[in-house]
């Protein structure tokens, strides 16, 4: 079995718990996924702080290192934190683009969600996770980061 985690941060430790007691012989895939065009609207943001000038030099193409260090940073914690060996993956582009497209040799893919938190509902995942969970070409467990909220948190029906 090959399991791909979806690794974001605020939310990783929960996919990464989630994998822990999966057995031994088990394939981990720990995801990062770092988009170059929102460092480059980053850098065009302070760009435009400072009035009126060039976009930065190569499109945003690249990762910042700050970015790439910080990337690694999460992918050694997560390691250490699921205390066995697993894959690191590093994954640049859109995010949902990406992990949907990692998730289609895997036999399933761990998301965690990233949106409201403070009750049941479609706004408990942010866009990109909506996206990989209904495009996901596998199975998909969907883990909660803290815990769930209570049941009459759920909206009233129409």
């Amino acid at each position: 079995m090959k399991i791909l985690v979806w690794l974001a941060e605020g939310t990783w430790r929960a996919g990464v718990d989630a994998v822990r007691s999966v057995p031994a012989d088990a394939e981990i895939v720990l995801a990062h996924v770092a988009d170059p065009a929102l460092a480059a609207g980053v850098a065009a943001a302070r760009a435009g702080l400072l009035g009126r000038g060039r976009a930065p030099a190569g499109g945003g193409e690249a990762i910042d290192p700050a970015v790439e260090e910080a990337e690694r940073a999460l992918l050694d914690a997560a390691l250490t934190r699921l205390g066995r060996p697993a894959r690191p993956l590093r994954l640049r582009g859109r995010a949902d683009r990406q992990v949907t497209a990692a998730a289609a040799d895997v036999d399933l893919l761990v998301v965690v969600r990233d949106g409201d938190h403070s009750r049941l509902g479609p706004h408990s995942l942010a866009p990109p996770t909506r996206f990989v969970v209904d495009h996901a070409p596998c199975p998909v467990l969907l883990v909660w980061p803290d815990r769930p909220p209570a049941l009459d948190t759920i909206a009233p029906p129409p």
